[in-house]
């Protein structure tokens, strides 16, 4: 059975640093994409970065990019997302997803299968 448990999230001042993690088990395979998601009550969730294990490739969303960094750490089974520079909007709650195998489209929730239960990460200003 495939778990993911996202960590990390917090209350930090506009200007500051997160990082999430994703600790990822029951993954019976080294091809993957891990996604990390954001959600705000009552609106649609956000794609916000994946990653895709074959190629170590990276996509982030354009609100996001130069500022956040997902990585991974193989040994641990955890995938993080760096996040420099937190602006108020970038509240919401954080999740990570999985799927086996590359996925074409990793900033779309409909892509995978397995959630996280999320994080909450809130950015004052």
């Amino acid at each position: 059975e495939v778990q993911l448990v996202e960590s990390g999230g917090g209350l930090v001042q506009a200007g500051g640093s997160l990082r999430l993690s994703c600790a990822a088990s029951g993954f019976t395979s080294d091809d993957f994409t891990i996604g990390w998601f954001r959600q705000l009550p009552g609106k649609e969730r956000e794609g916000v970065s994946y990653l895709i294990s074959s190629d170590n490739s990276t996509t982030y969303a354009r609100s996001v990019k130069g500022r956040f960094t997902i990585s991974t750490d193989d040994a641990k089974n955890t995938v993080y997302l760096q996040m420099n520079s937190l602006k108020p909007e970038d509240t919401a709650v954080y999740y990570c997803a999985a799927e086996f195998g590359s996925v074409l489209a990793g900033l779309v929730q409909l892509e995978y299968n397995y959630w996280g239960q999320g994080t909450q990460v809130t950015v004052s200003s």
